[in-house]
């Protein structure tokens, strides 16, 4: 699980953006604050996540997400890899159910961790 698998920090004038791309969740997401630090943006994987015992290594689910966005330092974070094909056990909406059930337990994130409808942007400057 050493290869294939790469995610970019961008620095933009209105801050950092991490794109996580394919992972796991691990202890990089603290090194990766540490040697570059808090991202204002985090696109993270919510999907294909399931079965557990096989996907783990490769996806985070939606309640490792808002735990790596919290590790990250993030302001925000936008939920990625979900819906778009069937690539695991996950139905097409659970993760975006699933997030939405993390959510409500930590309400310091509710407004901070979205998931954008398809064709959706959103600003993330900072005001």
């Amino acid at each position: 699980m050493k290869t294939l698998w790469c995610g970019y920090v961008l620095e933009t004038p209105a801050g950092r953006v991490y794109f996580a791309g394919d992972t796991g969740f691990g202890p990089h997401f603290e090194r990766i604050r540490e040697r570059l630090g808090s991202p204002r943006l985090a696109l993270i994987p919510i999907g294909a996540y399931r079965p557990r015992w096989f996907m783990r290594t490769v996806h985070t689910n939606p309640e490792e997400a808002v735990r790596a966005m919290e590790i990250l330092g993030a302001d925000y974070a936008v939920g990625i890899h979900f819906g778009t094909f069937l690539l695991a056990d996950d139905g097409r909406t659970e993760p975006v159910d699933d997030l939405a059930k993390v959510l409500a337990e930590k309400p310091d994130f509710r407004g901070r961790f979205l998931v954008l409808e398809e064709g959706r942007g959103r600003d993330f400057s900072p005001r």
